[in-house]
Parts: C-alpha cells; structure tokens; sequence
C-alpha cells in the first residue's frame, strides 16, 4: 500500500453519466487522506467524454494532478482516450483485484470506471485499493519502459533488460 505520509493529487472526470460517481470518488479519495478535485464537470449534461479525457489527461502530464480518475457509462471510451495521450496509462478496472494490477504490474496512471456497471460501494473499494497500491516496478518497470517506445513509434523489442 502507499505510505500514508505521501498525498496524492487526483483530477477526476466524467461525462454526464458519471457526475454523480465523480463527486462520489471525490468524497472517497479525501477521506484518504488526499487531495482532488473535479476537471470539466457537465452538470448531467451531455458532453463528450473524449474532452474530458484531454483535459484530466492535461492535469496528469503536467504534473498538476499525480493520477486521474475517469468515469463514463462503460469506461471503454474513456480508457481509449486516455491511452492516446503520451505517458498516461489508463486502466478500465472492474474490481479490487484488477485496480490491484493495474498499479503492482502496469503503473496505471489513469483509472478508468463504469458509472452504469460498477455500484457505489464496489467503487469506493476499487479507488481505496489503486490509490493504496504502489508499483512493483522490477520485471514491470521494463514492460512499462517498452510501452513508453511505442509511444514513441519506436519497436519495442529493441529495449534491453
């Protein structure tokens, strides 16, 4: 798990059929013990998840926010917009186990949910375990270095151990 003197920074987004599971992990990730806040709410109303998944994506690779949250009907849609931008790692997570993973084996960054698929609860657990979990880094920090080249457009096979 995280050490608990490190706070983290989390910027979370959703479309309109995520805002009120947004405003629910952000009640979750301060009674952690860190800070967030909200990017682009649409206040139920429609708007286009990949927007928001620029601008949480903005907030992460500028070093505003540590990790990004992101919540739409299916986190399908999310998740894809969310891998387009250089040096985010976006995860769709469905359980504990796999929000687990996501941060020991593959450093997710971006944490990706279903605000239609996912209950309350199961949704609290999954951000208390990726928040608490911390990179393994070993075997994965090479994976992750290799993933790192093809963003680059570079073959992956050509990075070393």
């Amino acid at each position: 798990m995280t050490d608990q003197s490190t706070t983290l920074t989390v910027a979370i987004g959703s479309d309109h059929r995520g805002s009120s599971a947004a405003e629910q992990i952000l009640d979750t990730i301060k009674q952690l013990g860190h800070d967030g806040w909200i990017v682009g709410q649409c206040d139920d109303q429609p708007c286009d998840y990949p927007e928001v998944a620029w601008q949480v994506g903005q907030e992460v690779t500028s070093g505003k926010a540590t990790r990004g949250v992101l919540i739409c009907g299916t986190g399908i849609g999310m998740s894809i917009a969310a891998n387009k931008i250089d040096g985010l790692r976006a995860s769709l997570v469905h359980d504990e186990l796999t929000a687990q993973l996501s941060r020991s084996h593959n450093d997710a960054n971006i944490l990706c949910l279903s605000a239609d698929l996912l209950g309350a609860r199961l949704m609290d657990k999954i951000v208390e375990t990726w928040i608490g979990t911390p990179f393994d880094g070993g075997r994965h920090e090479r994976r992750i270095n290799k993933i790192t080249e093809i963003e680059k457009g570079h073959d992956p096979s050509l990075v070393s151990a």
